[in-house]
């Protein structure tokens, strides 16, 4: 089986191949701005360094956010167009997901800096059991973050870790990459009935439609 991963979540844009579990290749490039412009291009250059045709692909894991709300539109519609072009079946891997290592076993936590600014610090959290979400992803503010920490004893994937201040010293913290290559590995094996590839805000918009009759 040969995976496509794509991860636009952030300012790097990310793009990674997989056949049967093994990476043939990866690229990076750090592009806060002009990610649909160059992204087709990068998918390109990746295929053809590996010796794969876009018709090779079996599946297209992209990562679905949180993240970038332009970033996460532009991956997910580019792995949306690719699938139907392809025939391939697109895949969803929540940030959260894809910053967990394929083959991590048991039940851990991914807890994504969301907002950084004191006093109103939040982080996306969700838990993973094998590799997989058992949860939506939601927002937690710090208070709430330190409450559902103490006392935990699995690993804690996590970035912005400082904030805990002296709680962290009492964790099993690892640092937190979603990446392509883990978005790859994980669309080979994941149900894409259960991993659409739709973005995941896990905010509400700040815009609202006007209210009826005004």
């Amino acid at each position: 089986m040969i995976v496509l991963g794509l991860n636009t979540a952030f300012s790097s844009m990310e793009a990674a191949l997989v056949r049967d579990g093994d990476i043939l290749t990866d690229a990076r490039e750090h592009l806060p701005r002009g990610q649909e412009r160059r992204l087709p291009g990068l998918v390109a250059e990746l295929c053809a360094s590996a010796g794969i045709s876009l018709s090779d692909l079996d599946r297209i894991g992209v990562v679905t956010g949180p993240g970038s709300f332009t970033g996460l539109r532009i991956g997910v519609a580019y792995a949306r167009g690719l699938a139907l072009v392809t025939n391939a079946a697109a895949i969803g891997i929540t940030s959260l997901e894809a910053a967990v290592p394929q083959g991590m076993e048991g039940t851990v936590l991914a807890c994504l800096a969301a907002q950084r600014r004191p006093p109103d610090q939040t982080w996306w959290v969700q838990g993973i059991s094998e590799g997989q979400g058992i949860a939506d992803v939601r927002e937690v503010p710090l208070p709430d973050l330190s409450a559902m920490l103490a006392g935990f004893h699995a690993p804690v994937f996590m970035d912005g870790a400082e904030a805990l201040g002296d709680l962290a010293s009492k964790l099993d913290l690892r640092p937190l990459h979603p990446s392509a290559i883990t978005a790859a590995l994980k669309a080979g094996v994941f149900d894409p009935a259960a991993h659409p590839p739709t973005p995941v805000y896990a905010r509400a918009p700040d815009a609202a439609l006007p209210a009826s009759g005004t």
